[in-house]
């Protein structure tokens, strides 16, 4: 059956509307999803999660910020990737807590060979605390053999809000200097967040001001930060969370705990170490859940208010392992 006339005409007119259109998608730039046009920002790499969570503040939509190390993987549990070396070779700055927390960076940072990476590290200027080795009963300190464990001074600064305040205030100035072409935006963003964690330590500080000079117990050493802002005094059975406690860990924390009168103790929210909760068990005692923030969900790394969320859960806990 052939076509009349007219319809022909018009089919031949469709065909010159189509190519033209074809050509002009062709030749028209190629619209790029937001991740990818995001990716092509200011890249700025971040070691584990409250970093990660301090930097996103700083940087807003000035920077695009990689974490290097997963959310849901702590900092001793990271294993490089080759990815990360591509991350790292990228990358304008390098955002890490410092005071040996990420003992792995130095060597991952020069197999990268990036000489215009510049590195901020956050604990620059903080006033920082020794680490404290317990003897194991045998005149030896606590090590067993790890590898893992802290150095001469205790890296957990950021449990404390006035000192995460100074690492905050560090990673802006570090920003300015690698990115002028923002700084007003820095400047902007970390002066609103320090502002939310002045508050926050307002606030805890007169939650717990009734129970200053108390001690509590935590699993591994991560609250010495915390309990010297708020007139406490943290005990710890292990050093790092990869340590198994011994028998002399187990008495000296009984010893405490018994001492202290407290009702509970203190468990990282990944740590299912039976011989903690059998020792709370055979005290009498909860085990509660202080967070460090070594680790968290993916979704929860991408929100700055994290911090804040988890401090005051932290505080709040706290009271509990008290009795309140």
């Amino acid at each position: 059956m052939r076509a009349s006339a007219g319809l022909q005409d018009l089919l031949k007119r469709s065909g010159v509307v189509i190519g033209a259109l074809l050509l002009a998608a062709c030749s028209a730039p190629r619209q790029e999803p937001p991740d990818a046009a995001a990716g092509k920002a200011f890249k700025v790499v971040t070691t584990f999660l409250p970093i990660t969570l301090f930097t996103r503040a700083v940087a807003g939509d000035c920077a695009t910020v990689i974490p290097l190390i997963p959310a849901n993987t702590g900092p001793h549990d990271f294993q490089a990737r080759p990815g990360d070396l591509t991350a790292l070779r990228q990358a304008r700055v390098l955002v890490k807590n410092g005071l040996e927390m990420e003992g792995f960076l130095d060597k991952l940072v020069a197999s990268a060979g990036n000489p215009q990476l510049k590195v901020i590290d956050s604990s620059r200027g903080v006033v920082t605390l020794d680490t404290e080795h317990h003897d194991d009963g045998h005149g030896e300190e606590q090590s067993h053999g790890h590898g893992h464990e802290h150095g001469a001074v205790n890296p957990h600064i950021w449990l404390d809000p006035l000192r995460a305040m100074q690492q905050v205030e560090t990673i802006r100035d570090g920003l300015i200097k690698a990115d002028p072409s923002c700084a007003e935006g820095y400047r902007r963003n970390a002066a609103a967040f320090t502002a939310q964690l002045k508050q926050l330590n307002s606030e805890i500080a007169g939650q717990l001001k009734p129970y200053r000079g108390k001690t509590f117990v935590a699993f591994h050493d991560f609250a010495p930060y915390f309990a010297q802002r708020y007139g406490l005094k943290a005990e710890y059975l292990v050093d790092v969370p990869e340590i198994n406690p011994s028998p002399a860990d187990l008495q000296r924390v009984a010893t405490a705990v018994k001492s202290s009168q407290l009702k509970a103790l203190l468990s990282e929210p990944q740590e299912g170490n039976r011989s903690f909760n059998a020792l709370a068990k055979d005290l009498g005692v909860k085990v509660v859940v202080f967070d460090p923030m070594e680790t968290a969900t993916e979704e929860a790394s991408r929100d700055p208010s994290t911090y804040l969320k988890l401090m005051r859960r932290n505080a709040a806990d706290l009271r509990q392992a008290f009795g309140q």
